[in-house]
Parts: C-alpha cells; structure tokens; sequence
C-alpha cells in the first residue's frame, strides 16, 4: 500500500513540475493568441512563481500542524480547479489569476509530499529510494512537459496545457484518498500565525521586487518600498520565532552544515538553471529554427537520462559519498552550460544534444542532496523543512530569471547587433555566467556534505519537542 502512496505523492509533485514545463516552450504562441506584452508573458510564470514562494513555508507548517494528508489533498483540489480555469480563460488577466492560484494549490502540495514520504516510509533504505523515485518526477516533467507543450502549440490549442492536469490531478486525489493513511492520533498545534503572516509577506515582497524590479526600475519607489518591506518582515519573523511557544523555524536548525549547506546548494543550482531554462525555448527556436514540437523534444533524452539517474542516485551516494557526488552533478551541469555557450547560430539538434544529456546526468546526482537535508531533520519538522527547501529553489530560481535576465537583455542592447544575433550574443554571455554560478555549489558540496559529524544531529536536540499530527 505504501508504493501506491508513494505513486499518489510523485504524481502530485509532477503535477506541479510538469506546470512550469510544459507552458515554457508555448509562450510564444500564448503571446500572440492573447496579445500580450513581454511584461504579461513573464507574468503568466512569475503569477506562479510568486505565490508558490509566498506561501511555501506558510504551506510546510499547515502540513506539520493540520496534517500531510489533509493539507496534500486540499492543495490538490486547489491546483486542480485552478488548471481547469487556466485552460479555459479567455484573456491575458484571467490567466495571470489562475495561475497565481495554481501557485497557491502547488505552496500546499508540494511541501506536504516530502512530508508524507518520511511519515510512510520508516526503513531510511525504502525512504532514500522512495525520494529517489519521487525525484525522478522532476526530469520525467522536463521531458513530458517541453514535449507535450510544444506539440500542443503547434497541433493544438495552447489552454490543453492547463487543462491536461485536470485529469490527473482527479486520479492523484483517488489514489491519495485510498492508499495514504492517517498518521495517528491528532494532537493539537499551534500554527505561529505571527510567523505564518510575517514569513508570507516577506517572501510576496521580495518576490514581487525581484519580478518587477528591472521593468520598474531598481531604484524606484515601489520597487525600494517592497525591498524594504522584505527586511522589515524578515525581521519580525525573526523576532516573532524567538517569542514563539512553537516556531516555525527553530534557527539552531541553521546550524547544520547540511542543512544550511543543503539549502545554499539548492539555491545556487536554481539560479544558474532556472535563468537560463527561462530563455532555452526562445534560443532554440528563434535563434536555432527549432519548431515547437522540435524544441520540446530536445529536452526529452536530457530528462530521460536524468530520471534514471534520480533512481540509480542513491546507489551511487552510498558507495562515493553525498558529497562527491552531489559536487560530481554540479560540475556535469556547468559543464553543460558551458559547453552550450559555445553553440552558435547554424547549429542543430546534433550539437545541443550531448551538452543536454551531461546536463541530465549531473541533474540526477542531486537527488541524494534532498534526502540528506530531511534525515537531519526531526520528524515533526519536515513539512516545514521541506517547505524551506522549496523556498530556497523558486526564490533563487527567480532571482536566476531576474538576474540573468537583466544581465541577456543589458548585453543585447548593448552589442548593436541585428535583433536575433543580439539574442544569441547576449544568451551565450548569460549562459557562461550561469556556469560559474553553478560550479559554485561544488566546494559547498564538498565542505557542507562531506562525511563526519553533522550538527544536524545538535540542531535536532537543540529543537524543541513537539507533538506528531495527524492527517
């Protein structure tokens, strides 16, 4: 019965994974079909984007407090109904708001099936592969996703990209409801809604100023004024953490290199790719001549490679160590970025292709980094830990897309170039500096992740105890 949870809890993360996915490579044609600007199209991701981070830890500590289970299948729900409005709105606005609701659905959802695997799976053998099989989810997302997307463009209308999750969420709410268990007996939480309400509004602010803040202007009135609100309520949350009877966050946590250093890694990971996954599908087809269906297929041996490698991963970590080989997956991928830097304008599949697949091998070795950060914690921390974890990969993924977005646009404005060598200029330049973003995470991997004594183990007695909840 556990598999079975543990099919309902990959699909569910899928799900949210497939969202991102699948809608990149369509985004030229949404454009044209809804008339948008270059401002509404980035907010049809940066809508998600935005709430997902937003909510996230408010999301993990629902999932400690009220229960996985519960808080998984109201996020579902949520993510489900909003995919179905998505897919069936009409304008540029309507869109934008399903999204955003979609973002609210995926900040419950996500942080909860990290949970729900540590609560079904007690053996730490089935539990590293039982993360690793939900893992895979992500790369078996960025083959699917790109694919499907861009055949829907192309073959279909784009709104059966939102709508194709209807589907599926419905089969992921009836597997849910019928292979996971409650946890056991409920005992009451408080749910710290001074660190709910703070955390939140720290994270809309920064999230929103890292959206808007190149189209504002960095030093413009709104834009200093979210920068500032963010400080303001990070450090309420701060302080309302150290008041708190039962804290979100108990920041001795932080004192664990793996933890710590886990999170760090995920970060750098998400900036170097997530800036540059942003603008692959409008390399490979207005620069490269790709078609839609084309381009989305150009990411399925990547995906591929990188699913097995999220299954055999642990395997690997267990005979050479996380530490190497999670720094052994950093160097693969900035290898990859690298070496696609180099690709110029006449280039074909042939030439993406094997930078492609290094990249899937090295995205692969990082799933053993996730399950090192959750077995450190204490059981009744892991939504919220999760939730952090995910924190780290959409902030730092959009400070990625932000970042290295004003750096491509600066260097094409810059170069004098015709419009589509000004792109590929500016693109390959990015691409570089997002390498060296990447292979940033090596020495963190080889210092935070390195065999020995954790003080993930003093963070853990430095917590509190608290009380299980159930589902």
């Amino acid at each position: 019965m556990k598999w079975w949870a543990l099919a309902a809890v990959t699909l569910g993360g899928f799900m949210t994974f497939l969202d991102n996915n699948v809608g990149n490579v369509a985004l030229p044609t949404i454009q044209r079909d809804l008339e948008l600007t270059i401002s509404g199209l980035e907010w049809i991701v940066s809508s998600y984007v935005l709430v997902f981070a937003g909510l996230m830890l408010a999301g993990g500590r629902l999932a400690d407090v009220l229960g996985a289970r519960r808080v998984f299948l109201t996020g579902l729900a949520i993510f489900t109904l909003a995919s179905l409005a998505a897919g069936l709105a009409v304008s540029g606005g309507m869109l934008i708001a399903a999204r955003a609701a979609q973002g609210a659905g995926a900040a419950l959802l996500a942080p909860a099936t990290l949970t729900l695997i540590r609560q079904t799976f007690t053996d730490p053998g089935e539990r590293a592969k039982a993360v690793g099989i939900w893992g895979a989810a992500m790369p078996l997302s960025m083959a699917i996703g790109p694919a499907a997307g861009g055949f829907i463009s192309e073959h279909l209308h784009w709104s059966w990209i939102y709508l194709i999750n209807v589907p599926i969420g419905v089969v992921t709410a009836a597997l849910a409801l019928w292979a996971i268990a409650p946890a056991g007996d409920r005992v009451r939480h408080s749910l710290d809604l001074p660190g709910l309400v703070t955390s939140a509004l720290a994270l809309f602010a920064l999230t929103y100023a890292l959206i808007e803040g190149e189209s504002a202007g960095w030093t413009s009135a709104p834009i200093l004024a979210c920068l500032g609100l963010a400080v303001l309520a990070s450090a309420a949350f701060l302080l309302a953490e150290r008041r708190a009877a039962e804290p979100m966050i108990v920041m001795s946590l932080f004192r664990s290199r793996v933890f710590s250093g886990g999170l760090l890694i995920t970060g750098v990971w998400t900036f170097g790719v997530f800036g540059v996954y942003f603008f692959s599908a409008l390399w490979l087809q207005n620069v490269l001549g790709f078609s839609p269906t084309a381009a989305g297929a150009s990411f399925v041996p990547m995906a591929v490679v990188m699913g097995v490698l999220s299954v055999l991963s642990q395997r690997i970590a267990a005979r050479f160590g996380v530490a190497r080989t999670v720094a052994l997956g950093m160097t693969f991928m900035a290898v990859a970025i690298f070496m696609l830097s180099r690709v110029g304008a006449g280039a074909g599949y042939a030439d993406v292709a094997p930078w492609f697949i290094l990249y899937g091998l090295g995205g692969g070795l990082l799933v053993p980094l996730t399950a090192a950060i959750l077995d450190g914690m204490p059981g009744e921390r892991t939504g919220i830990a999760s939730g952090a974890l995910n924190v780290f990969r959409q902030v730092f993924g959009l400070l990625g897309i932000t970042v290295l977005g004003a750096i491509l646009h600066a260097r094409q404005g810059a170069s004098g170039l015709p419009p589509v060598a000004a792109f590929l200029d500016g693109y390959r330049f990015t691409l570089v500096i997002a390498a060296v973003v990447v292979l940033t995470g090596v020495p963190i991997a080889l210092y935070a992740l390195r065999r020995g004594r954790s003080a993930a183990g003093d963070a853990q007695a430095a917590a509190p105890v608290a009380v299980g909840s159930s589902n």
